[in-house]
């Protein structure tokens, strides 16, 4: 019999608090909509925040750059850029929030699927929070793919590098 996942409505910055200093490298933080699917993995956990997408995109990003250990690498659905006003009332202006919000951040644009599966393949192994906020148009889930704070993927070429010169 596979584990339920957890969907609880504890508060949600509390549990961010709470789970950020275990999470590290491979460790994934989503902030989703509101038709966000809870995942069947044991090891994502969904919380329900009720507050707005960029509100609590805010704080994730706000508290991950507050972190020594941690860093994020952002991905967004590439289908957003398509998604029409006439379609999802308010997308224009979310569209414009998150891109003064996210101004500074390493992001990625990918189809959906693929950081589905990206997420699906990390949830194999490592844990993953889910944010399940009141936003009500599709494909504004911000997907944070925890990465070392203190190592840099340039310091971890050129380890890899030196390494493979040594053998």
């Amino acid at each position: 019999m596979g584990d339920k996942p957890r969907l609880t409505h504890p508060d949600w910055e509390d549990e961010l608090n709470t789970l950020l200093p275990l999470y590290g490298h491979r460790n994934w933080i989503v902030i989703a909509d509101a038709a966000y699917p809870a995942q069947s993995r044991p090891g994502i956990e969904t919380v329900v925040a009720d507050a707005g997408q960029i509100e609590v995109a805010r704080t994730v990003l706000d508290a991950v750059a507050a972190s020594k250990h941690l860093r994020a690498n952002i991905y967004l659905d590439r289908e957003l850029e398509f998604v029409r006003e006439e379609h999802a009332p308010g997308v224009t202006r979310y569209r414009e929030q998150l891109a003064a919000l996210l101004r500074s951040a390493n992001k990625t644009t990918l189809p959906h699927e693929q950081i589905i599966a990206k997420l699906d393949e990390t949830a194999q192994l490592f844990r993953v929070l889910i944010i399940k906020t009141e936003m009500t148009i599709p494909y504004t889930t911000v997907f944070f793919a925890l990465d070392c704070g203190y190592w840099s993927a340039e310091a971890e070429t050129q380890l890899q590098q030196a390494m493979a010169a040594h053998s």
